[in-house]
Order: structure tokens, then C-alpha cells, then sequence
């Protein structure tokens, strides 16, 4: 594959072999954790999740979808309720106008479906290309890289980019990483990241992939 002039140094098919290799054997199986019975219930959800943990969203969801499971229900709710039962997941102000905005164009403009097409998808409120990829992927079977906090540091960390834009950390980590893996790799950076890579204290010393990492030992 092609690098880029901001590849990092790790942008090397052989360094990428192994590191998808030992991604893999160590988070064989990978899932999102927000919990949801549809993709727009994921979709909300993501949003949401922005500045929170998914444990606390999937405490919201649960109470949230049960009086508001569909785009219908939740477009004609009053701001007030969305925004007292969303409130622990943090910037609930503008959370709540946007998912309630955003199931509001699904129902005008969709017809009460959301769309799977990405420049369909973040036409909408709240929904970036992050989130719009995350939905592409879990549900309707899409391969994408989602960019979220974990994975812009660690491509970073782990040498794969140079960039400090999350889109152009996507379409880099795109063209470096074979396609049949990005729906995983994602996912295993965002473990990585939670388990091992710490943003502010990097446990380095326990770390599969410390041999690999031009920033291994630094903070």
C-alpha cells in the first residue's frame, strides 16, 4: 500500500501484519458496548456517548428508549424530558436538541428510517463521521474506521499517523490498513486504549505491542 506523506513510522505493511495479529489474539472478539435494538437506538446512543463512558449511556438508554424507542416517539417528546433523563451524560443541553433534531429529520426526510449511506447519515444533527461509521458498521455491515478519542491517540502513539485530525487520521489508517480489518481495528484500539494505553499513564510495561512502539516508556 501506498504511504503518505504523513504516514507515521509504522506505516509499513510488515509492522501492520503484526500489529493486526496481536490485536487480534488479544481482543479476538470484538463488539461495541452500547446497548441498542435498532440502529437508530445506536445512532442516539453514539451521540451521547460523546464526553461519557458507555456504561452510563447504557444507563440512560435503558430508561430513555423505553419512553422513546423510535424516531416518532422521540421527535414529538418535550425537550425538558429528554433533557432530565440525559442529563448525567454530560453537555445534556445540546445532546438533547440534537437527538431530538436528529429523529425529527429521520421522520421528515426518511421516512422514520436512518440512512446508511455516510453523506446521508451526517447530514444530520449530532451525527459526525464517527458516529455516522460506528452505525455504518454495527448495523448495516459497512467496513469503516471509527476515529474516536482512543483511536486518533493511539495512531498516533503507535506510529500509524502523523495527523491531528481525526478525518484525516481515518482515510490514513483507510489506505494503510487492509479493508477486512477496519471494523475490528477500531474496536481493538478503543480496548487497547481502555485496558493498557492510558492517555495519561501508559501502562508501557505490560503492553503486546511495546516492541512495535516508537513511543514505548514516554507519558
Amino acid at each position: 500500500m501506498r504511504k503518505t506523506s504523513k504516514s507515521g513510522p509504522n506505516a509499513d505493511p510488515k509492522v501492520i501484519a503484526i500489529l493486526l495479529e496481536r490485536l487480534k489474539a488479544r481482543y479476538p472478539v470484538v463488539n461495541t458496548q452500547l446497548n441498542h435494538e435498532t440502529p437508530f437506538q445506536l445512532l442516539i446512543a453514539t451521540i451521547m456517548s460523546a464526553q461519557c463512558t458507555d456504561s452510563q449511556v447504557n444507563k440512560v438508554t435503558q430508561v430513555l428508549f423505553y419512553h422513546y424507542p423510535d424516531p416518532e416517539s422521540l421527535a414529538c417528546a418535550p425537550m425538558d424530558d429528554i433533557k432530565r433523563i440525559i442529563y448525567s451524560t454530560g453537555f445534556y443541553n445540546n445532546k438533547a436538541k440534537n437527538i431530538k433534531a436528529c429523529a425529527r429529520k429521520i421522520m421528515d426526510e426518511f421516512a422514520g428510517v436512518v440512512p446508511e449511506d455516510i453523506e446521508l447519515l451526517t447530514t444530520l444533527p449530532g451525527v459526525g463521521r464517527k458516529t455516522a461509521n460506528v452505525v455504518r458498521s454495527v448495523c448495516f455491515g459497512a467496513q469503516t474506521i471509527v476515529v474516536d478519542t482512543h483511536v486518533h491517540r493511539l495512531s498516533r502513539r503507535l506510529g500509524l499517523s502523523c495527523h491531528k485530525d481525526p478525518v484525516k487520521v481515518e482515510f490514513e489508517l483507510m489506505e494503510i490498513i487492509p479493508e477486512s480489518s477496519w471494523n475490528d481495528i477500531s474496536l481493538q484500539l478503543i480496548y487497547l486504549g481502555r485496558e493498557i494505553c492510558d492517555a495519561r499513564k501508559p501502562l508501557c510495561g505490560e503492553c503486546f505491542l511495546y516492541d512495535i512502539c516508537p513511543t514505548r516508556g514516554k507519558d
